[in-house]
């Protein structure tokens, strides 16, 4: 096919989830004494965290590579009609929940590692999750009835199923295991929406066929 340029923006995607998943990876090297398995994510990237800068060089490509695919997708989607009503309000939603990541984290990273929930850039950032994780179930789900009503979008619609699935083995599995083992069923939810934005991507490479 002849790819347009905002097909190309599609591959934003795929580099947004390397630089996650690399400042995953090795930013806990320059945290001394950081648990992978028994810690969050987001305590690499605390505002004390020695790690925080290595974070943000790593991951420098992931919000804003994240934001800008999302968007051309949503752009995509609705200049072309692509799908159905029920599923371009998914992708918006989806797009929107990708924003409040972006915007919200970087107003409200949390100010110490590690440190319990009670001041004021504590709790903002605690709704912003909430906020984060909400749109993102809605939008799945969506995109999972979206694809169920229409075969020419199943592929994004099971993609969208083994998102949510994975976004629900993080809390199933801190009820279920000792907070030792926190770290690893939290990075389950974390990595679903960045992973479900790269698959979006190639789709929007692909335009969407």
């Amino acid at each position: 096919m002849n790819r347009k340029l905002i097909n190309r923006f599609g591959l934003l995607g795929i580099l947004a989830l390397a630089s996650y998943l690399a400042a995953m990876i090795f930013s806990p090297m320059a945290f001394p004494g950081y648990n992978w398995m028994e810690q969050a994510v987001s305590d690499l990237s605390a505002d004390s965290a020695p790690s925080k800068h290595l974070w943000d060089q790593l991951s420098a490509l992931y919000g804003t590579g994240s934001v800008v695919c999302a968007t051309c997708i949503a752009i995509y989607v609705s200049d072309n009609k692509t799908g159905s009503r029920l599923f371009r309000l998914g992708i918006y939603l989806f797009t929107i929940m990708n924003w409040i990541s972006k915007v919200g984290y970087g107003m409200f990273a949390l100010s110490d590692a590690g440190k319990d929930i009670g001041g004021f850039q504590e709790v903002m950032h605690m709704i912003v999750t909430v906020c984060v994780v909400v749109l993102s179930i809605v939008s799945l789900i969506i995109l999972i009835i979206a694809g169920c009503k229409d075969k020419t979008m199943k592929g994004v619609g099971t993609w969208a199923a083994i998102a949510l699935a994975m976004m629900f083995m993080g809390p199933v599995g801190m009820a279920a295991f000792p907070p030792q083992y926190f770290g690893i069923f939290e990075r389950f939810s974390t990595l679903a929406a960045v992973g479900y934005n790269a698959v979006l991507g190639i789709y929007l490479f692909k335009g969407f066929n």
